[in-house]
């Protein structure tokens, strides 16, 4: 089931599945932004990434002399969650833990998810509260995917046609991802003295992009034929992803993080993990990004 919310330029659609943004399409051309799932590339839209972010080695992790499996990304993406306010302009959801849960994360918890639309902006909001009687660990994280094409436009565009522009010139390595889709030790070169990604069908072909303390707080999705763009704000989150299926499919992912996969020789406790962060009892960790066109 979704939930609709809208004003005079935006309509946006959020399931209750993963409290997943479904859609999101401006009135005034019925463009849609958000990739519709199409299953022969990939088929979400912008799934919540909780309680990790990307995978974990093996899908296995240890807390004490415990291991548990979880799958890449976490499970909240594939829960539905429930309504606990709504109005005209946002709606809030939350996930909280079970008995299954505690069978693959051993953490009671839970996870608030808002969304409120303001002129042509989406602000996401993440809660997660420590329903525990001891610390809990964990990571959150989104993966909003972008038509790209995008949707609506009046031009003949292609993939090549786009490309990424930070709103800070960057110098920065990538975290370079494994085969086995965990992250590597040695970083990698890659932005230097320029805000600009340009898009290709080969950019993806060693999986994603991932950024770590970058000094810009958006990123842009442009063209070089039209005004038609799509910014993200992620102030304060320490990571970002790029990502889209190599080959050039026709959308592609801006992804803010608070924390990511496995390092390639990691073997540890997930509570000693890089970017996991932790709440004592009844403690609350809160961040939000937006999506503006």
């Amino acid at each position: 089931m979704n939930t609709i919310l809208e004003n005079k330029i935006l309509k946006i659609q959020i399931s209750e599945k993963g409290a997943e943004l479904t859609s999101l399409v401006k009135k005034k051309n019925n463009s849609e932004y958000i990739w519709q799932a199409d299953p022969k590339y990939w088929g979400r839209h912008a799934p919540i990434l909780f309680p990790i972010v990307g995978k974990v080695k093996n899908n296995k992790y240890k807390i004490g002399n415990k291991e548990y499996s979880l799958n890449q990304h976490g499970f909240a993406r594939d829960l539905n969650f429930n309504i606990k306010e709504k109005c005209s302009n946002s709606v809030l959801f939350i996930l909280s833990w079970s008995e299954e849960t505690l069978k693959v994360y051993p953490y009671k918890f839970e996870l608030y998810v808002k969304y409120q639309i303001q002129d042509s902006k989406v602000d996401i909001s993440y809660t997660v509260k420590n329903q525990d009687d001891c610390d809990i660990y964990f990571s959150i994280g989104s993966h909003p995917g972008f038509n790209c094409p995008m949707d609506g436009s009046n031009d003949i565009l292609n993939f090549e046609d786009y490309y990424f522009e930070f709103d800070k010139v960057e110098n920065t390595d990538k975290m370079p991802i494994s085969s086995e889709g965990l992250i590597k030790r040695k970083a990698e070169p890659y932005l230097e003295n320029t805000s600009i990604i340009k898009l290709s069908k080969e950019l993806f072909a060693s999986d994603a992009i991932v950024f770590e303390n970058l000094k810009s707080n958006t990123i842009t999705l442009k063209n070089n034929k039209n005004k038609d763009t799509v910014t993200v704000d992620f102030t304060g989150f320490p990571y970002l992803g790029l990502w889209s299926k190599p080959g050039g499919a026709p959308f592609v992912c801006i992804e803010p993080w608070f924390g990511h996969a496995d390092y390639e020789d990691f073997d540890g406790d997930f509570r000693e993990k890089e970017g996991v962060l932790k709440l004592g009892v009844k403690e609350g960790f809160s961040c939000k990004y937006s999506i503006s066109i």
